[in-house]
């Protein structure tokens, strides 16, 4: 039923047809980017669960068997994600490696990376997130160099991913904040560590973690608007100031006092 939902929220984006969904709109973006660069045109009709594709190109929206593509590949990075952010954890290989395995032979996650699902692409900002935070935090003895920036910005920009995805991304904005709070009254509490300096470690977390998720998140919705220009099934949702910009709506161009 899910990916009838989200595949043909898919080809809206292709079509540039404007429709309304409760879920941010990134992981749809992709998934109908995913399905533009692969040569689907949007034409099917996702009527309901259980549709032969028949000739439609559906194999870049939906990974099938050894089609690690899209989806498909996101799923399968949720494996050296685990693997990496437990070896950093714990520095042991055999935890890191049976992390892995355990993830490697789940049902679960098999089963919900083969379809036209948020899942997969929320579960790789999900754990891309916690394994940026993870190495972030283990270039503490480092702060303000190169890897330092690079995995500060990259925890930031993957919980907009996870934000833009599904909104029950805040759970991960949440642990990253904790996290945070933890590291910064640790700072707080160097006596060895100067006012500046602190200041300065403040402002760089409030620029990754703050300002540029909440920037990216805004991107998104401004994307999605610029993209679905014509007419559908969501024009109701909004004012006849907003439809009035919809090509095919009935007041298209019209003019709307404020």
């Amino acid at each position: 039923w899910d990916e009838t939902h989200f595949g043909k929220m898919g080809s809206y984006y292709i079509n540039r047809t404007f429709f309304f969904d409760v879920h941010p709109p990134l992981g749809k973006m992709l998934i109908g980017l995913a399905g533009y660069l692969s040569g689907y045109d949007g034409t099917f009709p996702f009527q309901k669960p259980g549709d032969r594709y028949e000739q439609h190109n559906y194999v870049g929206m939906r990974g099938v068997r050894l089609c690690r593509l899209f989806c498909a590949f996101l799923g399968s990075c949720l494996v050296p994600f685990a693997y990496l952010t437990v070896l950093e954890l714990s520095k042991s290989l055999p935890a890191a490696l049976l992390t892995a395995f355990i993830l490697i032979f789940d049902t679960g996650c098999i089963t919900l990376s083969q379809y036209i699902l948020l899942d997969p692409i929320l579960m790789f900002f999900l754990m891309g997130a916690v394994l940026s935070m993870v190495k972030c935090n283990n270039c503490a003895d480092r702060p303000f160099s190169v890897s330092w920036w690079f995995w500060l910005s990259l925890t930031g920009m993957n919980l907009a991913g996870a934000m833009g995805v599904k909104f029950v991304g805040l759970f991960v904005v949440l642990l990253v904040g904790l996290n945070t709070i933890y590291d910064l009254w640790d700072l707080l509490g160097n006596l060895s560590l100067s006012l500046v300096m602190f200041g300065k470690h403040l402002l760089a977390r409030v620029l990754c973690l703050i300002v540029l998720p909440l920037a990216l998140y805004t991107a998104v919705f401004a994307v999605h608007f610029a993209v679905l220009n014509r007419s559908g099934p969501g024009d109701g949702f909004f004012s006849s100031a907003f439809q009035s910009q919809l090509i095919g709506n009935n007041l298209h161009n019209v003019s709307i006092p404020e």
